[in-house]
């Protein structure tokens, strides 16, 4: 068994796209609309590993969870980049180009390398050996 993908609701459909695709190497498929749902959406694939499934729908309300707080429910998704110095050179290079850097690189008490960054929208990505 397997995970086959993972969905988000976002607002900017093609922002997030881009972010995906220039941070973490995601190859976009072909946009998908659905007229009579007023519903876009883009799966994004990776090397390995399960896809992302981007979705855009005008009347989903933004999600109003604090960054400060943790609530029930998914939290953060985990990509792995395959070595420290990966995970190290990603994470500087998010926070160069402007995004919020959440949990510094750092050795995890149950041996996880990883640090956390937001995307665009504020979706926590854990970035791992």
């Amino acid at each position: 068994m397997k995970i086959e993908h993972l969905a988000i609701w976002v607002q900017d459909l093609e922002k997030m796209k881009d972010f995906y695709i220039q941070y973490f190497a995601g190859e976009a498929g072909v946009r998908y609309r659905n007229e009579k749902k007023n519903f876009t959406s883009y799966f994004l694939s990776f090397k390995e590993g399960c896809r992302l499934e981007l979705m855009h729908k005008p009347e989903i309300p933004p999600n109003f969870n604090d960054l400060r707080k943790e609530y029930i429910g998914i939290i953060h998704f985990a990509v792995s980049v395959g070595s420290e110095e990966k995970v190290d050179e990603l994470t500087e290079r998010l926070r160069t180009d402007g995004y919020k850097v959440v949990g510094e690189t750092r050795w995890t008490g149950d041996g996880y390398y990883e640090s956390v960054v937001l995307d665009p929208e504020n979706n926590r990505i854990e970035i791992t050996v």
